[in-house]
């Protein structure tokens, strides 16, 4: 048999992605949940050889939540890795930035293409092996649904200490919620997102959110930022207590945390550091340790500090282009991209603290489905709110010098780094940016006074960046990217 290489492993994985025909249609229909969702991922885990023991004896912390999920994920790893240096900690999350693998990470680093190959085609054979066992249940996952399984299989196979998931959609039907008994269970901020698939209400979402929640199990949450607060901590209470967990905290911010530079920027990390901490905290009294005198052991600080998470509130000098630094970030919801602004719009980031400022430019993402509109207004109006606190003269409309709207696709030949390649984008946007010309003109109808022609829409991430190349030949740049 011929020896299958990484690149025929990322072909079979995107054989599995929705198309953007399906993922339209599941819109038209309305908020809902395959019923099936969960007992045909049971299904998916007992035919690779996995038993509920064997995802028990994961030692599970899983994480769910609309924003921060992700860094909290990341602060819990780097907590418990240098907490017990000698742990061995699977991380599984998604989205990933350049190569699916980062998505399976163990003792902080993503497997490698050797391991992903090896690991997805195991998985995949088992698959082939025993087939589908209820009627009408699908005889291969979606392209989430397999990635999930390839974390079981590889962290049960690399035998970790303790696995840390991170929810992809929502949480009860999510293809991560089949560990009959994890560790600890927390809920970062809540927010509107998925409408399409959790429900059109902050409180839909908190219920859908909360089905992570299990029995004897401890759930944890975050004090919920936004005029829902009481409503929503109610919600979740109950959840909690109708799952009879076996203590239900909210989880303040940590005024300990004020006096370390963590490892992720922004002010909205606090609240995620102080969740993963009781996380991890948690965790090791119930598996490892008997007690915690402070709280915070500088243990827990060291990784805290040394959290690394790349596309989130990150700071990049180009390496080959001196003049241009690069601040990135993926938020993706209303309440993301308010912290993304936060972030950027301060002295010493968007804001130059002395000197010439630089040319500022925006670059945005947004797929189709999501309330690009909502966005480009959550841009502006948090943008106007920084300025005044800093008291800069400067106005939100013309903030940005420049604006480029461009697509997923990754080079200017229509092609996607193989990684990155999404069949869920339409063939009409493969062609032409459609959904960047609307931007486009939203932009432009709600920035009153900036120029048409310092706005961009273009069809990939190559031609954005080679846009980008133009304007710092001249001037030295600053770009916030939000993809």
């Amino acid at each position: 048999m011929s020896v299958r290489s990484y690149e025929d492993a990322i072909n079979c994985l995107n054989t599995l992605q929705s198309n953007a025909a399906t993922i339209a249609a599941a819109r038209a229909a309305g908020p809902g949940l395959n019923p099936n969702a969960i007992p045909e991922m049971n299904e998916f885990v007992t035919r690779i050889g996995i038993t509920p023991e064997d995802l028990n004896a994961l030692n599970v912390i899983h994480i769910t939540g609309t924003k921060g999920k992700g860094s909290t994920s990341a602060f819990t790893d780097s907590i418990l890795r240098h907490a017990r240096p000698g742990m061995k900690v699977g991380l599984y999350t998604s989205p990933h930035l350049v190569a699916v693998r980062e998505r399976i990470r163990v003792g902080g680093r993503p497997l490698s293409e050797e391991e992903f190959t090896k690991y997805f085609f195991e998985v995949w054979q088992k698959l082939e092996d025993n087939p589908a066992i209820t009627p009408g249940f699908p005889p291969m996952p979606n392209y989430f649904r397999y990635l999930t399984l390839m974390a079981f299989h590889a962290f049960k196979s690399l035998n970790v200490d303790a696995a840390i998931l991170e929810v992809g959609i929502g949480g009860a039907g999510d293809s991560t919620n089949v560990v009959p008994k994890p560790a600890v269970t927390g809920i970062t901020a809540l927010g509107m997102d998925h409408v399409a698939v959790l429900g059109g209400s902050i409180e839909a979402i908190a219920r859908q959110k909360a089905g992570i929640y299990k029995s004897s199990v401890p759930a944890l949450t975050v004090e919920q930022p936004n005029q829902h607060t009481a409503d929503l901590e109610s919600i979740l209470r109950e959840a909690a207590s109708a799952m009879k967990a076996s203590e239900f905290k909210v989880v303040k911010e940590l005024s300990g945390l004020t006096n370390i530079k963590l490892g992720l920027a922004g002010k909205h990390q606090l609240s995620n550091a102080s969740l993963a901490v009781e996380l991890a905290r948690t965790f090791l009294l119930g598996k490892w340790d008997s007690s915690y005198p402070q709280q915070l052991p500088e243990t827990f600080v060291a990784g805290l500090e040394n959290t690394k998470w790349p596309g989130r509130c990150q700071t990049v000098s180009d390496p080959n282009y001196s003049s241009t630094t690069w601040y990135l970030d993926g938020a993706h919801t209303a309440e993301s991209l308010t912290c993304c602004v936060e972030w950027y719009v301060n002295p010493g980031v968007g804001l130059p603290e002395q000197g010439e400022r630089p040319l500022r430019v925006l670059i945005f993402n947004c797929t189709n489905g999501r309330s690009g509109d909502q966005f480009l207004g959550t841009i502006l109006n948090r943008t106007t709110t920084r300025l005044s606190a800093f008291e800069s003269p400067e106005v939100a409309s013309t903030f940005f010098d420049q604006v480029i709207f461009c697509s997923n696709v990754t080079y200017s030949d229509g092609h996607f780094k193989g990684d990155l390649t999404s069949v869920a984008t339409a063939t009409t946007e493969h062609t032409g940016p459609t959904t960047q010309d609307l931007l486009k003109t939203a932009w432009l109808n709600i920035a009153e006074g900036f120029p048409a022609e310092a706005v961009h829409s273009l069809p990939s991430i190559e031609h954005a960046i080679q846009k980008v190349r133009e304007f710092s030949s001249a001037r030295n740049t600053s770009v916030l990217g939000d993809w």
